[in-house]
């Protein structure tokens, strides 16, 4: 089943009016939530349903056994069932019906899968192999310079691309980043990452560089625009040997803090997470780590 777009949504159910009430939310997560209620939206429809009014508690149960039935992953599931919860809240606040249909409803729960961390050698690839030879221009510069900021200081990979040269203190070895709900925090940078930025800034950032480019974009594209989350998507899928997501690189800099002895708190702060309890999975990869590295090493294991 695919989503609709917002703007193709009958107006009575009044999805784009809750889309703008996200003031908080990252633009990723409104987006999200667009997807998934449009694609509800799309499904009540079908069945006659006009506006949220008409919406009942077995109409969502009903749904939610629709997409288990028709093979969605339990996470899926479980995110679009959290859409909707969000979505009737807001209704009811806004007077579009009067009781919430979703509330005290039980979901199935993601599958909790732990974060993937790469190896030294899928690092090793990303980092150092692919500019052995010489770096292929302005483009290998900035590659370079986006994975060690993605690695060595664990940002976003929306936060990356939205970074203005402002943002960087190059001097003080430190990035102010805005995350999500515009909350600000600053994170050191790497030593490599700083050697990488200084020769992207100087010798690359020119290369991609047009008469329309933002000025104070840190990162371009091929067309000399701000680079996008898609672009950089693209460039691990140049750099790395296996399929990875740009987020690997920021549960790997995560985890490595752990199992070097850094205090929970402080990596929950670097990351910019709201809840502890976020970062606390992280905790997990680490003692998984620390079972294969002992099941593989120790005699007795």
């Amino acid at each position: 089943m695919t989503a609709v777009p917002l703007a193709t949504v009958a107006p009575g159910w009044r999805v784009e009016e809750f889309a703008r009430s996200l003031t908080a939310a990252a633009p990723a997560t409104v987006e999200a939530y667009g997807r998934d209620l449009a694609a509800f939206v799309t499904w009540a429809e079908r069945l006659g349903l006009r506006a949220p009014v008409d919406v009942e508690r077995t109409t969502v149960r009903r749904y939610l056994a629709f997409l288990a039935t028709r093979g969605f992953a339990r996470r899926t599931i479980a995110r679009r069932a959290s859409a909707l919860r969000r979505y009737f809240g807001w209704a009811r606040r806004v007077g579009a019906v009067t009781s919430d249909p979703t509330a005290g409803l039980s979901a199935p729960r993601g599958e909790g899968r732990l974060p993937r961390v790469l190896h030294p050698d899928e690092l090793r690839t990303l980092l150092d192999e692919a500019g052995a030879g010489g770096p292929d221009g302005g483009r290998d510069l900035r590659d370079t310079a986006l994975l060690e900021l993605l690695y060595g200081s664990g940002l976003r990979v929306a936060e990356a691309a939205a970074l203005d040269v402002d943002d960087l203190d190059l001097a003080g070895r430190r990035v102010r980043v805005w995350g999500k709900g515009g909350k600000q925090r600053l994170v050191p940078l790497s030593e490599p990452a700083v050697d990488a930025l200084q020769r992207w800034l100087a010798d690359g950032r020119r290369e991609l560089a047009t008469e329309a480019s933002p000025a104070a974009a840190v990162f371009l594209n091929r067309r000399g625009r701000r680079l996008t989350p898609r672009d950089a998507r693209r460039v691990l899928d140049r750099r790395a040997a296996a399929p990875t997501h740009p987020h690997a690189l920021r549960h790997t800099f995560a985890t490595h803090l752990l199992d070097g002895g850094a205090d929970l708190r402080v990596v929950q702060e670097l990351l910019g997470h709201a809840d502890l309890a976020t970062t606390q999975r992280y905790t997990h990869v680490s003692k998984e780590r620390l079972r294969s590295v002992f099941d593989a090493t120790h005699p007795r294991a």
